[in-house]
This record gives C-alpha cells, structure tokens and sequence, in this order.
C-alpha cells in the first residue's frame, strides 16, 4: 500500500500558470492594503484569510480598544475590500469570496449591536436576475460587495418577472437597481424595465451586467448604466450616493471604474 506520509502537495495541486498569471498573494495584499492599526489589521485578516471561526473573539477583543464603527469600516469591511481586489485579480474566486462573506458578517453583527440605533445604511439598492434567466453567481458575488460597502441590498433572486421587479422598485425606492443576464434571450428584459420606470417617473439608475450584457448595450436605453465586474459595482454605487445620476456616471465611467 502506498504512503504519502512526508509528501509535499504545494507543487501538485497548484495550478500549472498560477505562477505567471497571479501577481500578487493573499499576504502581499494584505501589507498593501490593510490598515496599518494593529488592532484594526487583526480584524481584518479574520476576513481576508476567511477565519468565520474565530472572527468572533478577535471582533469583541477589538470592541474593547476601539469604537464599533470603525471596527466595522477599517476592519472588517477593508478585508472584504481586499478580498474583492483578490477576486479581481483571479487569486480568489467564489468559495473564497462567500466564506469572507460569511466572516465579515459575524463580525458585523457583533460589533452592530455595540452602535446605538444600529449602523446606518449609505442606501438601499435592489438587485435581480432578469426574467428567464436563471443564472445568479454574479449578481451574488456583487451583492456581497455591495453589502460589505454599507448599503442596505435587497437580493430578489433569479428569473423575477419584470412586473414584481417594478413593484419593489416602487415600494423599495432604492437609489440604484441593478438587473444580471447570462443569456441573450433575457437581456431584453432591462430596456423593458427602464422604459415602465421612466414612464412612472422614476429615473434612477439600472445597472447592467452579466455575461450577456455589454457597455454598449447598457447604454443604448435611458436609465441604463454598466458594471462589468462585480468589484466596480460599490465603486459606481458610490458616485450615485454622491449626487450622480445615470448620464453622468455613463461619462465619468472609465474614471470611476480605474478605483477597482
């Protein structure tokens, strides 16, 4: 019978051009990025290295030192910045991202419950598939960041009919919508959408994306805005929360996205 006892992995099950596509580690980015705060940077590193077991004591050690949100902002929503800058750049991909998720959001709840009348929301934004299409792992993956960047996001799921994605708009009125499409044959379902809101008078941005969606197409129709990657969607959600409405972030676009 065979023995891998004493056997090195490292080289077997990294992937044969990780070398050459992947400029930056886990560790790199973290002495780029995060916070030089010792107290702040632990909290971090619960995030960025995925610790969803240990974030807990590390959140209520730091709620002895520092206050609540700045916990919250310089802590652990800057590990999940640097997770984002992770994925973007192919060194994390979807199970990583989640399990930050997942770490940030213990720690946020336990240092939310330390900040009197809760912490506050930048916004609320709404996010859907397109009717008919079933695919949602984008729009998945941008809601965290969304989240993670202090706004209040409503995930409608997938395939949600265009008239139940109005109705929420009009009940909801976030400052920005955003409609995910995989496929050719559900695209269609966003110009459908902003005509009926710009019909009832309600101009806010609807944000494109997807693998079937294109900036030309995003575009191509009133209201209509584009995010290519998940990591540029709070860094468009930004500027709208700023004051800027859909043409402006369609003409500053390229400045806005170079923050990713």
């Amino acid at each position: 019978m065979l023995s891998c006892e004493g056997a090195d992995f490292t080289k077997v099950l990294k992937r044969y051009d990780i070398e050459q596509q992947v400029v930056l580690s886990p560790e790199e980015m973290a002495r780029k990025m995060l916070p030089s705060d010792e107290i702040f940077r632990k909290v971090a590193e619960e995030v960025l290295y995925m610790r969803f077991r240990t974030v807990g004591p590390v959140v209520m050690e730091a709620l002895k030192q520092r206050n609540p949100l700045d916990i919250i902002n310089n802590g652990l929503v800057a590990g999940m910045e640097c997770v984002a800058k992770l994925y973007a750049e192919h060194v994390y991909y979807l199970p990583e991202i989640m399990m930050a998720a997942k770490t940030m959001e213990i720690g946020i709840a336990l240092a939310e419950k330390q900040v009197p009348g809760g912490r506050e929301s930048k916004g609320t934004v709404i996010m859907h598939a397109a009717e008919g299409d079933p695919h949602d792992i984008g729009k998945n993956i941008a809601a965290v960041m969304v989240r993670s960047s202090g706004y209040n996001v409503i995930d409608m799921g997938r395939d949600v009919p265009i008239v139940d994605f109005i109705a929420k708009v009009e009940e909801e009125k976030p400052i920005f919508a955003s409609g995910t499409a995989l496929m050719t044959t559900t695209m269609s379902a966003f110009p459908t959408e902003a005509k009926i809101l710009k019909e009832k008078g309600i101009e806010i941005p609807l944000m494109g994306c997807g693998g079937a969606v294109n900036r030309e197409f995003a575009n191509s129709y009133d209201l209509g805005i584009y995010s290519e990657k998940a990591p540029q969607t709070p860094l468009i959600a930004e500027k709208i929360r700023q004051g800027y409405d859909w043409k402006r972030i369609r003409e500053e676009w390229d400045e806005i996205v170079k923050g990713e």
